[in-house]
Parts: C-alpha cells; sequence; structure tokens
C-alpha cells in the first residue's frame, strides 16, 4: 500500500470520527444529566426566519459597483485607481450594512426552543 493511500485512509477515518461525535440535544433531552455532572439546558432564541440573502451579497456587490463608479470620477492616473478600489471597497461594505439594517427591520422574528449541554 503506497504512503498516500494509508494517509488518505487514515485522514477519512479521524474525519468519520469527529462527525460521529457529534450530538445535538432537543427539548426532550432538558434535564438529562450525565455522569461527568454535565446536563443538557435549553432556552428560547429569537431568531430571523425569512431572509433570503442572509450573507447580504446583493447588497455589497451593489454597494461596490456604485462605490467603484463613483470612485472612478475621483483623481487622474494612478489616483484614480486607488479611489475606484477605495470607493469600491467603502461601497461594498455600506451596501452589506445597509442590506443588514432593512433585513431586521422586514424580517420575521421567530422564537426557538435550543438546547446545548452545559459542563459544571
Amino acid at each position: 500500500m503506497n504512503m498516500s493511500l494509508r494517509v488518505l485512509l487514515l485522514g477519512s477515518l479521524i474525519a468519520a470520527s469527529s462527525v460521529a461525535s457529534a450530538q445535538s440535544y432537543g427539548p426532550r433531552d432538558e434535564g438529562r444529566k450525565f455522569n461527568d455532572g454535565s446536563r443538557v439546558v435549553c432556552k428560547n432564541v429569537e431568531v430571523q426566519r425569512n431572509s433570503r440573502d442572509p450573507n447580504r451579497i446583493a447588497g455589497t456587490a451593489t454597494g461596490a459597483v456604485v462605490g467603484g463608479l463613483l470612485g472612478n470620477q475621483v483623481g487622474g492616473g494612478n489616483g484614480k485607481k486607488i479611489a475606484t478600489v477605495a470607493g469600491a471597497v467603502a461601497g461594498g461594505a455600506a451596501g452589506r450594512q445597509i442590506q443588514g439594517n432593512h433585513q431586521n427591520k422586514t424580517g420575521d422574528r421567530v422564537v426557538e426552543r435550543r438546547c446545548e449541554r452545559v459542563y459544571r
């Protein structure tokens, strides 16, 4: 068996063992106690549900294009290139923030019960 196949097999076993150890808990597990003194605690958490663009890609892209166009109107030569890049970066950040504010105002908020294991 060559070395690269062994490394690939070992990596696959390690990845599978880490995935297999992941545990999730639900409301039915609330109050469950373990031998190490830990227990499952559940909380109500408010989350936003209807966001179609949670990463705010549309706002970032639109802001970057507009900022780049405005930055391109400033200066000449290398200064124009720098202004275009700076305008695109600033516009992208502004567009992302604007879209995030809009999503927070118009989004549906839902209360979910989330549970986790607490070690004390």
